[in-house]
């Protein structure tokens, strides 16, 4: 559409590979497995990280997979038209990417016994980092600067809508067996104590080579370095030219370095307006 989204349904979408028949059909026909596993999050929570451990978790380590296979093609995204028509035809245990809200979801997710796990981080790390990577992309709208971006991401007029809405509805099922939350900062924290926790609700064992594999190939630095990883094959084409990559930072906390004062307390209040019926734990940043 004319103003940098497809809209469908009062959300905002990327332009490329989106269409409001598309998702009318991902919501009404795609059916979920029971052996699945579907990994669910806000855009830049870090989810491209995750999906390159659950790879791992299933290779036991071997990097091969995670080496020679885009990690699109590994763990698609059921919401974009090339991730569902890969995903409809795969056989077996499917790993399955989305960003959708809650209430956008197919409907058969809810009577499965698919595992589901949901991405959580800081918004305002996720905030600072959605600017510096939209600006490089070519599939929505662009913001002119981080003022503007902040205003879009507060009113929920960024690609997927809005964060408070997002975390709200998919923390409605944190009570079920099948749902499992887990944070961007815990991961960073302790990643191998994470990875175990991830393990035991697959119902995976590795050994502690295959862990130790896990964890070198799962590294930021060695995912920065893996074309299969940080989308520098879409440069071009969806990212910018010769700066275009997924990976920027990989830290938390940095949106210390680009918020104001006034920011950080609007932030402050409309979190609490939105959030605080939430029990807080639920949200393990400063």
């Amino acid at each position: 559409m004319s103003d940098g989204f497809m809209w469908f349904e009062g959300i905002p979408f990327p332009v490329v590979d989106y269409t409001p028949e598309h998702l009318r059909a991902v919501r009404e026909s795609f059916v979920f497995k029971d052996e699945d596993v579907l990994t669910v999050s806000f855009p830049k929570s870090g989810t491209n990280w995750l999906i390159e451990m659950l790879c791992l978790i299933y290779s036991k380590g071997d990097p091969t997979w995670v080496q020679s296979v885009p990690i699109w093609e590994r763990s698609p995204w059921l919401e974009n038209t090339h991730g569902y028509n890969t995903l409809k035809d795969k056989d077996g245990p499917r790993l399955i990417t989305s960003h959708l809200p809650i209430h956008l979801f197919p409907k058969s997710v809810f009577k499965s016994k698919t595992k589901v796990i949901y991405l959580i981080r800081n918004p305002r790390d996720i905030l600072v980092s959605g600017y510096f990577f939209w600006i490089i992309s070519n599939f929505v709208k662009k913001p002119e600067s981080l003022e503007q971006y902040f205003e879009w991401f507060i009113q929920g007029n960024v690609a997927f809508g809005s964060w408070f809405d997002h975390t709200r509805g998919w923390m409605s099922m944190r009570e079920k067996e099948n749902f499992l939350i887990v944070s961007y900062e815990e991961l960073k924290q302790d990643t191998r104590s994470t990875v175990q926790k991830i393990c035991r609700f697959l119902g995976k064992k590795l050994e502690p080579e295959e862990l130790n594999s896990l964890l070198k190939y799962s590294s930021f630095q060695v995912m920065k370095e893996n074309k299969m990883s940080n989308y520098t094959l879409l440069r071009g084409w969806l990212l910018d030219g010769e700066s275009g990559s997924l990976m920027r930072k990989g830290i938390c906390g940095d949106w210390k370095n680009y918020f104001t004062v006034a920011q950080a307390e609007a932030f402050d209040k409309i979190f609490q307006e939105k959030m605080a019926d939430l029990p807080q734990e639920l949200f393990p940043w400063e």
